[in-house]
C-alpha cells in the first residue's frame, strides 16, 4: 500500500513505466551476471513495486512508480541496520541494483521468504505473542537522521481531511462506517500522542505480513521505515487477527501500551481500513476484503 494517502487517487496507482521480465534480465546481466542463469517469473505487482521471483532463494523487487523509489532506498539503507535484533525474518537485501537500462531508480535482489501473504492465510491466533515480541523489538529509539514520512506514525489529525473524505464515499456504498467507528475514529484523532518516537515499519497491512500453516513467517515491505508514533504498526493488530482474544493477548504481550495509544492505535486501523476498503472498491478485491475486516474488528473491540 506504500505511502499513499492521498484520497483523490481512487484505485491502485498506475505504474509509471513497463516492468517486465526482459527488463529485469537486462538488468541483472548489467549488474549482477551471475544471476542471470536463474529463471525468472512475476510474482505480483504491488501499490508501488513490483515483485518477480529468481530462482528458488530469491527475488527481484523494482518501484513501479517515482514515489516509491524514496521508500526503495530507506529500504536499502536502514533494514540491514535493524534486521539483527528483529525475531521474524526480514527481506534484507543481498544484492544492491542502480538505475540503467533505461530504468531510472534504485533496486534489489531479496532473499526469498517462505509463505503466503496473511490476507489469504490468517495467523494463527497462537501468533498473536510472537508478533508482539517482534513490534516490541523493533519499536526502539531512531537516530536524529532516521527517514521520515508524512503519512506514517504522524498525529491523525494530519490525515484526517482524506480518512473522512474516504468515510464519507463509504457510507453510499457499504454499511460500515457505522456511528460506532465515527465514534472511535473522532476519539483517537482527540488523542494526543503521549510517548517518544520509534522505529516504525509503517505499512504493517496483511499483504506484508507472510504465513505457512498459520505461524508469521515473515515480514517484507520497508519502504515505509519511519520513526513516529507506534500506533500506526500497532494497528495491525486489528488487521491480521480474527479472534479479539489474539488481540488482547498480543496487547497484553506488548506490556505498558496505555490506553491513550491504544486509542490512537484503533484510530490508524480505521484509516488503513477506509483506505483499503475504499480503494480496493474500485479495482482490488483483496485490498476491500482487508478493509472489511479491519473495520469490523474494531467495531467489535469498541
Amino acid at each position: 500500500m506504500g505511502s499513499q494517502g492521498k484520497s483523490n487517487s481512487i484505485g491502485t496507482p498506475v505504474s509509471e513505466l513497463e516492468i517486465d521480465v526482459d527488463l529485469v534480465y537486462s538488468l541483472l546481466e548489467d549488474q549482477h551476471p551471475d544471476l542471470t542463469h536463474l529463471p525468472i517469473h512475476l510474482v505480483d505487482m504491488g501499490w508501488d513495486n513490483a515483485i518477480f521471483r529468481l530462482g528458488d532463494q530469491f527475488c527481484v523487487r523494482l518501484p513501479r512508480r517515482k514515489a516509491a523509489a524514496t521508500l526503495m532506498e530507506n529500504e536499502q539503507t536502514w533494514l540491514p541496520l535493524l534486521a539483527h535484533q528483529l525475531p521474524i525474518a526480514v527481506p534484507t537485501p543481498y544484492r544492491l541494483g542502480k538505475p540503467a537500462q533505461g530504468y531510472p531508480w534504485r533496486w534489489s535482489v531479496l532473499p526469498w521468504l517462505a509463505g503466503i501473504t496473511a490476507d489469504q492465510e490468517q495467523p494463527h491466533a497462537n501468533q498473536a505473542k510472537p508478533f508482539a515480541s517482534f513490534l516490541r523489538s523493533l519499536h526502539v529509539p531512531a537516530p536524529l537522521n532516521a527517514p521520515q514520512n508524512p503519512v506514517r506514525g504522524v498525529p491523525l489529525n494530519q490525515r484526517a481531511a482524506s480518512v473522512e473524505e474516504r468515510m464519507q464515499r463509504l457510507e453510499t456504498k457499504t454499511n460500515l462506517m457505522t456511528q460506532k467507528i465515527k465514534n472511535t475514529w473522532n476519539m483517537a484523532l482527540h488523542t494526543p500522542i503521549d510517548l517518544t518516537a520509534k522505529w516504525l515499519h509503517g505499512d504493517l497491512h496483511p499483504r506484508n505480513v507472510l504465513v505457512e500453516n498459520g505461524t508469521i513467517t515473515g515480514i517484507i515491505d520497508w519502504g515505509d521505515i519511519t520513526s513516529g508514533d507506534i500506533a500506526t504498526d500497532l494497528a495491525s493488530l486489528w488487521m491480521l487477527f480474527c479472534d479479539q482474544n489474539a488481540r488482547q493477548q498480543a496487547i497484553a504481550e506488548y506490556a505498558n501500551v496505555s490506553d491513550a495509544t491504544l486509542q490512537r492505535a484503533k484510530g490508524w486501523a480505521i484509516l488503513f481500513g477506509v483506505l483499503l476498503l475504499d480503494t480496493g472498491l474500485v479495482d482490488n478485491p483483496r485490498h476491500a476484503v482487508m478493509g472489511e475486516r479491519t473495520l469490523r474488528r474494531v467495531s467489535e473491540d469498541g
